[in-house]
């Protein structure tokens, strides 16, 4: 361990060494080493930054361009990459005027020109009409996260935010949806910094009701202060959606239809004078999904026989999913601000296992052959009420918020299992599982703002949070004989109860933000949470107690701004992560007869000790990031599967596991020229997870490298016409007790644009020379040996349509700022949270 460690660290040092040596010598080639312009882009009052403003250097002559760059949060900009002549700025950002400023004279043996500050002036225009020349980094760094700014990526048109996840650095996306950050799906999933029900059952799930098309912008906060919920031990993913600040009406639609699915998305705004109103809705169904289903397990039963069972299926899926959404806000004056929105969001997935067939042999003799059809519904519906305040003061920076959210999700996860007869034919006899959950949350959350001194070096912030949670899981069997027969529910406990789990999770935190020394910025803190927990049985007792326990989560994040807009980050932070409903809930799932799971009530949380430390750096028309970490979980949510009598596998979850991994991410973007742009980036990590139990029946243990990738392209072929491409890998995946097999995605689309770009019509294709891919997993213990393999028929064409309707101008921008509410709600995949619980 030790010595890969060392191996890993000189990678790193090697990495970062490198990036310096080739912006040096592609400087040197090109005669500029020396050479570099600087300044800082304000508005109109000479103190506010336009941050992100798009800066480029042209020829004066030819108005060609020579570099470009982009601004930093404070509006700071540096160009290097020329030579000594005479040159042209021009600096855009939307809502502004283009800022052109002639005459740039470079001289021989000039080693710097510093340009002071440039002011630009707002601009009321209609959207039709604004034209931005060039485009905004896609990738921008701050002391506590990483923003990639997808409205800046063409290539999602028509998808999800499970497409646009898939292209941000340092988050992996498989083939179901289910995300991870550098590793661990153990994340705390944001939309426009609050959380929501949508993803109280999946994140997964939640994603898929987002159209690409509506998000601004993905925060990757890997090292979150004490501002965000101590929940999340990979971090925190905020989605950022598109809000605009314009005067006058409008209303967009975006269709897509394909082989596989298909989507339609209805966006209206109004704004005038204080008020502002949006009203829109997105619905994505999916259809025609086929694929297959094949496992064999090698058991060893408690009397030394040895059972193997083998089984295959078809399978057949449909979903329907849907987000709605009415929004409002005033403008009470200058400095307060209301808002309220309600949102409601549906998934419905049909799942069908057409002839099932199960063969057990016992000592290499069949025992039985055994057909099944199983058609499972997971149904779900969610609701959000929010009311936000937000008070801003006459000294910048300074500001009073308040927020409540109201959440509820209502969920049905049924199956209904058919057993044939000895010919395969008839129905001999059925099962069927009810389980209907819902999860109710009230939230109320304080909290200020306010510089210290001069307020440019100094921010205190400060806050408290209530979470009152509500879970409640009532499951049932039935049993019925034939295809007509009349269900008999039974009458054991085990398969027949209600189950509520109640949580009060209360907080408070402290964060300082300094900088320092000209160029450093640390900011620290540290959050305490004190849950309590009620659950019971409707029917018995909970067999054990469930314990209250309060938990203080310290983080520290410093950076450092180098030379050209350069940076270095380095963190700390303590995370936990809380059961979700998935390892809680006793209901038995058994949809397949031989392998059977059930939660346990009484598990504690997971804690996390997470180090990073990362790199930004920029070379000509490429920027690149590259960061490394390590992460120690004690306490770790691991399956304890073990065999019963008639060898059917039997899986439940214990606080066993300790996980430990290290890791390199590597991104970069590549603006070739103003027609074709690359990005893409390489993500891997060693993992090491032991489940320290002392019985070598059941104790495992397991380490490996996982690899993902991802390459994305961008090409103009004219003004109107735009090709773009992508491709995603994911590789082997370590599990506890064996392994999941990698997986490989790829589209290419083509669009055209008319009616002055405010319409847009394109073709897409996606896996067009892989019919089908074939997902393996592998379980390998003393007494369990499974190989399965799923199958996923993905090739998908499609066509893209969108145009808006409207004309809307810019306004004066507001100081406003939504409320950061981080109580996770997502995650159910392989160790997600369910729940959220804070």
């Amino acid at each position: 361990m030790k010595s890969f460690i060392q191996i890993l660290s000189a990678m790193s040092l090697l990495l970062l060494y490198g990036s310096q040596v080739a912006m040096a010598q592609e400087n040197t080639r090109s005669g500029a080493s020396t050479y570099q312009i600087v300044g800082t882009v304000v508005e109109g009052d000479a103190t506010t930054p336009v941050s992100y403003a798009t800066v480029q250097l042209l020829e004066a002559s030819t108005d060609k361009q020579i570099v470009g760059a982009a601004a930093d949060g404070e509006g700071k900009f540096y160009l290097t990459g020329f030579t000594p002549g005479t040159y042209k700025l021009q600096i855009n950002f939307v809502g502004f005027a283009p800022y052109i400023k002639s005459g740039i004279s470079v001289k021989e043996g000039q080693k710097m020109l510093d340009l002071g500050k440039l002011t630009m002036e707002e601009e009321s225009v209609s959207l039709e009409e604004v034209t931005v020349q060039g485009q905004r980094e896609l990738i921008t760094e701050k002391v506590d996260r990483t923003i990639y700014n997808a409205e800046n990526d063409k290539t999602t048109v028509g998808g999800d935010a499970t497409d646009v996840l898939r292209r941000v650095p340092m988050l992996s996306v498989d083939l179901d949806g289910n995300v991870s950050m550098r590793g661990s799906n153990n994340l705390v999933v944001l939309i426009d910094n609050k959380p929501s029900t949508m993803s109280a059952s999946s994140i997964a799930d939640a994603l898929k009701q987002i159209p690409a098309d509506e998000i601004k912008s993905v925060e990757v906060i890997t090292s979150p202060s004490a501002k965000y919920d101590a929940e999340g031990s990979g971090g925190v993913i905020n989605i950022v959606t598109k809000k605009n600040n314009l005067q006058g009406t409008s209303l967009s639609i975006n269709t897509s239809a394909g082989m596989r699915g298909s989507n339609l998305g209805l966006n209206a705004s109004a704004r005038k004078g204080k008020w502002g109103f949006n009203l829109g809705g997105f619905g994505r169904t999916g259809y025609n999904i086929k694929g297959g289903f094949e496992n064999n397990q090698v058991v060893t039963n408690p009397d030394g026989t040895i059972s193997n069972i083998t089984q295959s299926s078809d399978t057949r899926n449909n979903m329907l999913m849907g987000r709605y959404n009415f929004g409002a806000d005033y403008e009470i004056d200058k400095y307060n601000w209301l808002a309220a929105s309600v949102n409601f969001g549906m998934f419905n997935r049909k799942a069908k296992q057409d002839n099932l067939l199960t063969e057990n042999y016992l000592d290499d003799e069949l025992v039985s052959a055994l057909m099944r059809r199983v058609n499972t519904e997971d149904l779900s519906n969610t609701v959000d009420i929010s009311l936000n305040y937000t008070k801003t003061f006459e000294k910048p920076q300074k500001e009073f918020s308040i927020m409540t959210l109201y959440s509820r999700n209502n969920r049905t996860n049924d199956f209904v299992q058919a057993l044939l007869d000895g010919d395969f034919e008839a129905v001999e006899s059925r099962i069927r599982n009810e389980n209907a959950s819902n999860n109710q949350e009230f939230t109320v959350q304080v909290d200020y703002v306010t510089p210290l001194g001069d307020g440019e070096n100094q921010i205190l912030e400060y806050g408290a949070k209530n979470i009152l949670r509500r879970v409640n899981s009532d499951y049932a069997y039935f049993t019925a004989e034939g295809a007509d027969g009349a269900y008999q529910e039974s009458d054991n406990a085990q398969y027949n109860n209600v189950f509520d789990y109640d949580q009060n999770v209360t907080a408070g935190y402290l964060s300082f933000t300094q900088g320092f020394l000209k160029h450093y910025t640390i900011k620290a803190g540290a959050r305490y949470e004190y849950t309590t927990i009620n659950a019971d049985f409707q029917n018995g007792e909970v067999d054990g107690d469930i314990p209250n326990y309060g938990v203080l989560v310290p983080s520290v994040n410093l950076s450092r701004k180098l030379e050209n807009g350069n940076m270095i980050k380095a963190a700390y932070n303590r995370r936990i992560q809380r059961p979700s409903l998935q390892f809680l809930n006793p209901n038995i799932q058994s949809s397949n007869p031989t392998q059977i799971s059930q939660g346990n009530p009484l598990l504690d949380p997971e804690y996390t000790d997470n180090y990073e430390l990362s790199y930004s750096t920029y070379l000509n028309e490429a920027s690149i990031n590259i960061s490394s970490f390590f992460r120690n979980t004690n306490g770790s949510i691991q399956p304890l599967r073990t065999v019963q009598d008639d060898g059917v596998i039997y899986t439940t979850y214990e606080n066993i596991g300790s996980e430990r991994s290290i890791g390199l991410n590597l991104f970069a973007n590549i603006n070739i020229s103003n027609k074709l742009s690359f990005n893409g980036g390489v993500d891997t990590y060693y993992t090491m997870i032991d489940n320290n139990v002392g019985n070598p029946l059941y104790n495992a243990s397991n380490e490996g490298f996982v690899v993902s990738g991802r390459m994305f392209g961008n090409y103009n072929i004219t003004d109107s016409w735009v090709l773009q491409a992508f491709t995603f890998a994911r590789g082997r995946r370590v599990n506890l007790q064996g392994y999941d097999s990698g997986f490989g995605i790829y589209g290419l689309n083509i669009n055209k644009q008319f009616a002055e770009k405010r319409g847009s019509i394109g073709l897409g294709a996606e896996n067009f020379f892989t019919p089908e891919f074939k997902m393996k997993s592998e379980i390998i213990s003393p007494t369990i040996t499974q190989h399965s393999t799923n199958i996923m028929r993905n090739m998908n064409f499609k066509i893209n349509f969108s145009y808006r309707i409207g004309k809307m101008s810019v306004a004066p921008r507001r100081k406003k700022k939504s409320i950061e509410n981080e109580d996770l709600k997502g995650g159910d995949s392989g160790g997600g949270n369910m729940m959220g619980a804070q």
